[in-house]
């Protein structure tokens, strides 16, 4: 990545290796125009389980992963719905980024692979907003890939999923622009 670029740090709420949200992200990253670099996170299944006594010597991974969170410009998620809910492995990252103040009015593109998953987003958002984060409506997508088996390249070779991919990523961009130089 150079200095140029904005950095985008991106989270998939599946831990599933054949995730469509996975994938979305991955196509993301393939598609993305020079202004922006994603870089998909994928430790969330190595993190201990969250416990308030742990805050004051947070271990090694967590500190890590604040400090991605603290360093990047957006945060892009990608989330489906387990049983009208976020992922219980999600939330649990979801909750150790709660006890930092990186997270704090980060700028947050919300994307879906399932038009069915509103209930789950709809909790997505709740968290993301009690944690202070702001969600940017110019980049929020919902993609209909419920059932499909898809790979990134799929997704960047198809004319309308790459088309609606890299409309959301210019919305991010031109919000994270704004809120970099203050214009």
């Amino acid at each position: 990545m150079n200095n140029n670029q904005l950095n985008i740090l991106a989270f998939s709420g599946s831990l599933r290796l054949a995730s469509t949200n996975t994938a979305l992200i991955k196509a993301a990253a393939m598609l993305a125009p020079p202004s922006l670099h994603i870089d998909l996170w994928e430790g969330a299944e190595h993190l201990p389980h969250f416990s308030p006594d742990l805050e004051d010597a947070p271990p090694q991974n967590v500190q890590h992963l604040r400090k991605l969170v603290g360093t990047c410009d957006g945060i892009l998620i990608a989330c489906p719905e387990y049983a009208r809910g976020i992922p219980g492995s999600f939330k649990n990252l979801l909750d150790w980024l709660v006890g930092g103040e990186t997270f704090v009015n980060k700028k947050v593109a919300l994307w879906n692979a399932s038009p069915r998953a509103f209930e789950a987003q709809k909790s997505l958002r709740l968290v993301l907003e009690t944690m202070s984060g702001q969600i940017v409506e110019e980049a929020a997508l919902v993609i209909p890939l419920i059932s499909k088996q898809i790979t990134a390249q799929a997704l960047v070779e198809d004319p309308g999923f790459s088309a609606a991919i890299t409309a959301a990523l210019q919305g991010f961009a031109g919000v994270l622009i704004k809120n970099k130089t203050g214009s």
